[in-house]
């Protein structure tokens, strides 16, 4: 895992404690907020003149401060639910417009242990960059049983803004590849101390 990719993960790791804000977009959707590690420099929120297919809106990010430092999310947290014990699907449509740095859709596992994801994927290996029209985007993660939260959303790092539409979960089979790029948990206590293995 690269140092940036572990940066954005451990930011990610600390989203829910962002307070929910609105920008000069329409008000945020209804169970998103805002977060990431510069959400000041983000305007985010829904966007009634593009969206995918014939849906009313679209959601969005958008870099307004001069002086980039990080990235901005929108954000959302849930119970695992049915998803417990089970490879699940995120899958959304996203729309870009100059990207100078990246952006992806994200999706996270949290378990009992603060801080540390049972699985992870930014998509930063496959990242959005530049202008895009919508484009179909997935993550593949697996749902241990002892998870306790799913975490995801969209980020953009440095300027430009991007949209994102019809997101959905779904269960696959374990023959579907996951794009996991979160490091194993940490032993439960320490092991192999004579260094004979």
């Amino acid at each position: 895992m690269t140092t940036a990719n572990r940066f954005v993960l451990a930011s990610l790791a600390v989203c829910a404690l962002a307070v929910p804000a609105l920008g000069a977009f329409a008000d945020l959707p209804a169970g998103w907020f805002k977060a990431g590690s510069h959400p000041a420099e983000y305007d985010m929120g829904l966007d009634e003149a593009v969206r995918h297919d014939s849906g009313k809106s679209s959601a969005t990010v958008k870099s307004v401060a001069a002086n980039l430092h990080g990235f901005g999310t929108l954000m959302q947290m849930t119970q695992p639910g049915d998803f417990l014990g089970k490879r699940v699907r995120l899958s959304g449509w996203v729309k870009s417009d100059k990207v100078t740095d990246w952006a992806g859709l994200w999706f996270r596992v949290d378990g009992p242990t603060p801080n540390v994801s049972l699985a992870f994927d930014n998509m930063q290996d496959r990242a959005i960059k530049g202008t895009t029209d919508w484009t179909r985007y997935e993550i593949v993660l697996d749902v241990p049983k002892e998870a306790q939260r799913l975490a995801f959303g969209i980020l953009l790092a440095g300027a430009g803004q991007v949209w994102m539409d019809d997101l959905k979960f779904e269960v696959v089979p374990t023959t579907v590849k996951s794009t996991n790029i979160a490091p194993p948990a940490p032993p439960a206590a320490p092991t192999n101390l004579n260094f004979e293995k």
